[in-house]
């Protein structure tokens, strides 16, 4: 365990506002005595799930577009954890409006932090096993496009140019240890 003393927060101020996004300077003092300005994104501190489901030795998943490298990418259901809810059941909700199935046992993998130096990002990654077919209403502004890939392909899967984004990596590693024990 780290026996370090946390920073002291001298100051918290917000530096830009947008409709979705927040930053806040926040001043602090280490243990030291140096002075440093951290720049983070608003911490909601609302978590999010990832959900790598199977069905019939097939991983299901989305492309949709990503904004931040302007382009398609390959992906798992994944979402926000909605006031009340508990990540198991935001897994569950999220495979509905996705993809189309809902699921009979859900196993958490692990939880996971993307950008922990900026930013809060909690992510909770589960496998979803027993899929049945139940549709709810999604957010998304246009169709997702179904993905199914074989899961005795994944390490094609982990060179594929288009499914590049860190926390999915990482998921499918999860995943690779996770089949090794069942």
């Amino acid at each position: 365990m780290n026996s370090k003393k946390l920073p002291e927060i001298l100051n918290i101020s917000t530096i830009a506002k947008t409709n979705i996004f927040e930053v806040q300077a926040v001043d602090l003092r280490f243990s030291n005595g140096e002075e440093r300005q951290y720049e983070r994104l608003t911490p909601q501190r609302r978590s999010s799930v990832m959900v790598l489901p199977i069905h019939e030795n097939q991983l299901i998943m989305v492309r949709e577009y990503a904004v931040g490298p302007e382009r398609y990418e390959l992906t798992f259901p994944k979402g926000i954890v909605d006031a009340g809810e508990q990540p198991i059941e935001s897994a569950n909700r999220e495979l509905q409006e996705e993809i189309g199935f809902g699921a009979k046992r859900i196993e958490p993998l692990r939880a996971l932090y993307s950008g922990p130096s900026h930013m809060y990002g909690l992510m909770h990654v589960f496998v979803a096993h027993d899929l049945y077919p139940s549709q709810l209403e999604g957010d998304e502004p246009e169709p997702l496009e179904i993905v199914y890939y074989p899961l005795d392909k994944i390490d094609e899967l982990l060179g594929d140019p288009h499914f590049a984004e860190a926390r999915n990596l990482s998921a499918l590693f999860l995943l690779k240890e996770y089949l090794r024990h069942v």
